[in-house]
């Protein structure tokens, strides 16, 4: 029997909430094995983010080569790629290990603000990145920045900016309803014949660091454990639904908190 494996490429949050620590514990918590190639170091905690040291694109590319070479890998999560160069390298090796099992998390700035992604790699990642993915998973302010359109305000302009984000290469596209308002937190999987909605009761809770790592491992996770792209998506829709109502008991910083993946562990 093969164990399920997925790798995260994304950056390390010191804080332990969002990034490469957010996608292995949500990749343990799923029953599958991860692997990692940290693409950036930021000095982070729950109130911001104070530092980023990006990585060398070749040592990115190494990390890559190692990994990819040795594990069986049942899918790739992507998530932050600051720097043009660094998401040509990830392309290349994504490429070169004929990974079809992408999901792009299009990480652009952190639940505290701080820009991660620099603006001239944003070209970079609609051209050379989105067309190489399975799903891209975008928040709000995500699709529109990659599309330079307002906020949508109603799952009918989500809609029509995931199928303008479709137009770009992906094979589908997951737009989180996280930042709307309303009783419901509606998430659309659209696919070029299909669209599928996801809610979930919208929580009230402050501690929501790191949702979008989390949820996008998630279908990562399902993925590597065979299951198609809807059903990966509800499952990590619970997952990270039930996360998020768990955060509360736990006490984690000053600031955002994390929501707790271990939620059904302890």
């Amino acid at each position: 029997m093969n164990t399920p494996i997925a790798v995260t490429i994304a950056g390390s949050d010191s804080g332990g909430g969002a990034g490469i620590q957010a996608d292995l514990k949500t990749f343990s918590s799923l029953g599958v094995y991860g692997a990692s190639v940290v693409t950036a170091l930021t000095a982070q905690n729950t109130k911001g983010v104070s530092g980023i040291h990006d990585l060398p694109a070749d040592f990115i590319a190494a990390q890559m080569d190692a990994v990819f070479s040795d594990l069986k890998v049942g899918a790739v999560k992507v998530g932050m790629l600051s720097q043009p160069a660094i998401i040509v390298a990830v392309a290349h090796g994504l490429d070169r290990w004929r990974q079809s099992n992408v999901v792009l998390d299009p990480v652009m700035v952190a639940a505290s603000g701080g820009r991660l992604l620099a603006p001239e790699a944003v070209d970079v990642l609609r051209r050379v990145l989105i067309p190489r993915a399975l799903v891209v998973t975008p928040n709000l302010p995500e699709a529109a920045a990659l599309l330079d359109a307002p906020l949508a305000q109603s799952e009918t302009d989500m809609h029509a900016q995931a199928a303008r984000l479709l137009a770009l290469g992906a094979r589908a596209v997951l737009i989180k309803g996280g930042h709307a308002s309303g009783a419901e937190s509606a998430d659309l999987l659209v696919e070029s014949n299909s669209v599928v909605r996801f809610a979930a009761e919208r929580v009230a809770t402050g501690n929501t660091h790191g949702t979008g790592c989390a949820l996008s491992s998630a279908v990562a996770a399902g993925l590597a454990k065979g299951l198609d792209l809807a059903a990966a998506v509800r499952d990590a829709k619970a997952y990270v639904t039930a996360a998020i109502k768990a955060s509360d008991r736990l006490s984690i910083g000053a600031g955002a908190g994390p929501v707790h993946h271990f939620h059904a562990w302890w």
